[in-house]
């Protein structure tokens, strides 16, 4: 099992564990704000939430974002879901929410990284 990692900067923290998600933000901005997902329903996020390495994004105790990976932890990470709340987005956290993907210690030395996206 591996264990969860948290970064602070500010007020704001990006956390692995599983327990701090708030399901009700992940699937309201995914059946209302994405083009992805809004036909995902509650249970299909929940089992894709189960099977992925997760990052929760925080201010304060609220959660304003979030991202997950599918991954082998041995040669590929494939990207999703990734999303900051609107009322937050312009502060560079997705950029901080990425770079703390990409240097997450279980993720060092895969020789492919995917996000698809139509835009």
């Amino acid at each position: 099992m591996i264990e969860f990692q948290e970064c602070q900067n500010g007020e704001f923290v990006i956390s692995t564990d599983k327990k701090r998600l708030q399901i009700d933000v992940i699937q309201n901005f995914l059946q209302t704000e994405s083009y992805w997902a809004k036909n995902r329903t509650l249970e299909q996020t929940q089992i894709a939430i189960e099977n992925s390495l997760c990052f929760g994004v925080y201010f304060k105790e609220r959660q304003i974002g979030f991202a997950r990976i599918i991954t082998d932890f041995a040669t590929f990470a494939y990207i999703g879901d990734v999303f900051i709340l609107d009322e937050f987005r312009g502060q560079g956290l997705s950029k901080w929410l990425m770079e703390v993907m990409l240097n997450h210690s279980h993720l060092q030395g895969l020789r492919r990284w995917i996000l698809a996206t139509k835009d």
